[in-house]
C-alpha cells in the first residue's frame, strides 16, 4: 500500500467529513438533526470503502480523484459558485431543521437517500469506465475517447450521476428550500461542460466524432 497516497485520501476524507459535519450540525444547533446523520451516512461510509478499494485496484485513478489543482480561471469560478452552492443549501437546512420553518416528511428523506445511493452506484460504474477521469479538466497522455457503456448513451455521465447525487442531497437533510438552491447546479455545470468540450475537442483526438455520435451531454433526450 502506498502509504503518502493513503495519508493524502485519509486527510481528504477526515476535514471533508468534519466541515460536512459542522455545516449541517453547527446551524441546526443539535446532533438529533437525524436526516443529517443520515446524509453523512450515505456519503461517507460509500466513499470510504470505495476509496479502500481504489487503493488497491486503481490508486493512479485515486491520485487523480483526490487532485483538485484546477488551473482554468473559468474552471475556478465554476469551483467558487458550487461552494457557494452548497455552503448555501446545507446551512439553510439545518437551520431549517432547528427553527421547524417547513421539514419534508421523513419519507422524502428515505426515497431521497435510495436515489442517493443509486447514483452513487452508477458514480462507482463510471469511475471503473473511465481510468482517465480527473477533478480537473485536461487532456492526459494517451488518453482515448471512452464511447463504451455510460459513454455510449451521454457525453458525461460522471456529471449526470452527480447531478442525481446534488439534488438529493438536500431531499434527504428534509429542507425543500435547499432543494431548491442546488438547482443553480445546471447552470454551473453547463459552463463546466462547455469549457471542457472546448477542451477535449481541441486536444483528445476523435473526440468530435464521438460527439456527433453520442447527441446527449447529461441527460438522455433531455440534456
Amino acid at each position: 500500500m502506498d502509504k503518502k497516497l493513503f495519508a493524502q485520501g485519509m486527510t481528504k476524507f477526515t476535514f471533508g467529513l468534519l466541515l460536512v459535519g459542522a455545516l449541517i450540525f453547527l446551524p441546526a444547533g443539535s446532533f438529533k438533526y437525524w436526516q443529517g446523520w443520515l446524509l453523512i451516512g450515505i456519503l461517507f461510509v460509500p466513499m470510504f470503502i470505495a476509496g479502500l478499494i481504489m487503493m488497491k485496484k486503481s490508486p493512479d485513478l485515486l491520485r487523480k480523484r483526490l487532485s483538485a489543482d484546477e488551473e482554468q480561471d473559468e474552471q475556478k469560478v465554476v469551483i467558487l459558485l458550487s461552494g457557494i452552492m452548497f455552503l448555501a443549501a446545507f446551512i439553510y437546512a439545518g437551520l431549517n431543521w432547528r427553527f421547524q420553518w417547513a421539514v419534508l416528511p421523513a419519507w422524502v428523506s428515505y426515497a431521497a437517500a435510495v436515489v442517493f445511493l443509486a447514483a452513487y452506484a452508477l458514480y462507482a460504474e463510471v469511475l471503473r469506465e473511465n481510468a482517465y477521469l480527473s477533478r480537473t479538466i485536461e487532456v492526459q497522455e494517451g488518453q482515448k475517447v471512452i464511447d463504451t457503456g455510460l459513454y455510449g448513451v451521454v457525453r458525461h455521465p460522471m456529471y449526470m450521476t452527480t447531478l442525481f447525487l446534488f439534488l438529493a442531497m438536500p431531499l434527504v437533510l428534509g429542507s425543500l428550500v435547499s432543494f431548491v438552491i442546488t438547482l443553480c447546479y445546471f447552470p454551473i455545470i453547463a459552463k463546466r461542460i462547455r469549457n471542457e468540450e472546448m477542451v477535449l475537442e481541441e486536444g483528445l483526438p476523435g473526440y468530435k466524432e464521438y460527439k456527433q455520435r453520442v447527441r446527449y451531454k447529461v441527460i438522455p433526450f433531455i440534456w
